[in-house]
């Protein structure tokens, strides 16, 4: 069994989704996507590396996490200290110009043009000093080392998605902390009995983790659901974490408490 997690984020809203069963990321993700609608376009994809995250039958602008590379020489920096600490510097530098970008409120198109003209030589002298560890010999490529760089240099377009697509995220970190929910879920609910009992959680987790996001209370969202089922179920966009409240004012003001 395995437990996939989506973090959307569109129009400056995040949606976390959970799904648990036998089917791997790429096809949970083939699901949502087949309710997209066409009009909107391929969608931009960070993940991993893994082949099993991208969905066979639709296309995305596919990146892959930064974080996931620099971790391969975190591994063997004990090993290769001044080699990696070269490389993690470096990285070190992209990080903190997305987190100014992020703090001066950038628009994706104003951030793509900041991480192009800051990042963008930053990312070209890494990119040159990794294939000379090769190309001088010296690095052997089946070190823990050269396996690191290996790994660097065969997925480098889409590691470095955010030089060229606007709004593309370095990484796939918040994917990474959404599915911490899912296995302390699991841990402390000793797994799931059923598929159905999977499918259940996997509702409530997206639920509770989308008010986070939201900065909403989870049990007082979770709340205002049950006491209105109707309406969601009549109109469920509005009744997302972000707008609930304002349904329960107008309700106030319309009839009876809701």
């Amino acid at each position: 069994m395995f437990t996939s997690g989506i973090v959307s984020t569109s129009q400056g809203r995040r949606i976390a989704l959970f799904f648990t069963g036998r089917k791997h990321a790429g096809e949970n993700l083939a699901s949502v996507l087949r309710l997209r609608s066409a009009e909107a376009g391929p969608p931009i994809q960070m993940c991993d590396a893994l082949s099993r995250n991208v969905p066979a039958q639709f296309e995305t602008v596919l990146g892959n996490c930064l974080a996931h590379g620099r971790r391969r020489f975190v591994e063997v920096a004990d090993l290769f200290p001044e080699e990696c600490r070269h490389v993690l510097e470096t990285l070190r530098d992209v990080y903190r110009n997305d987190e100014l970008a992020r703090d001066r409120g950038m628009t994706p198109a104003d951030r793509l043009a900041f991480h192009q003209s800051e990042s963008g030589p930053l990312m070209g002298e890494l990119e040159g000093w990794l294939a000379e560890q090769f190309e001088q010999r010296k690095v052997e490529p089946n070190s823990g080392l050269g396996q690191a760089i290996k790994y660097m240099r065969k997925h480098w377009q889409k590691l470095t998605l955010f030089l060229r697509v606007p709004g593309a995220p370095l990484d796939s970190n918040a994917v990474e902390r959404a599915l911490k929910k899912a296995i302390l879920h699991r841990k402390n609910s000793y797994f799931y009995k059923t598929r159905n009992g999977a499918r259940v959680g996997d509702i409530y987790m997206s639920l509770i983790h989308t008010a986070e996001l939201a900065g909403a209370a989870a049990f007082n969202y979770l709340v205002a659901l049950l006491r209105n089922a109707e309406k969601v179920a009549g109109s469920p966009a509005d009744w997302m974490p972000w707008n609930y409240e304002a349904q329960l004012e107008r309700a106030k003001s319309t009839g009876p408490p809701a």
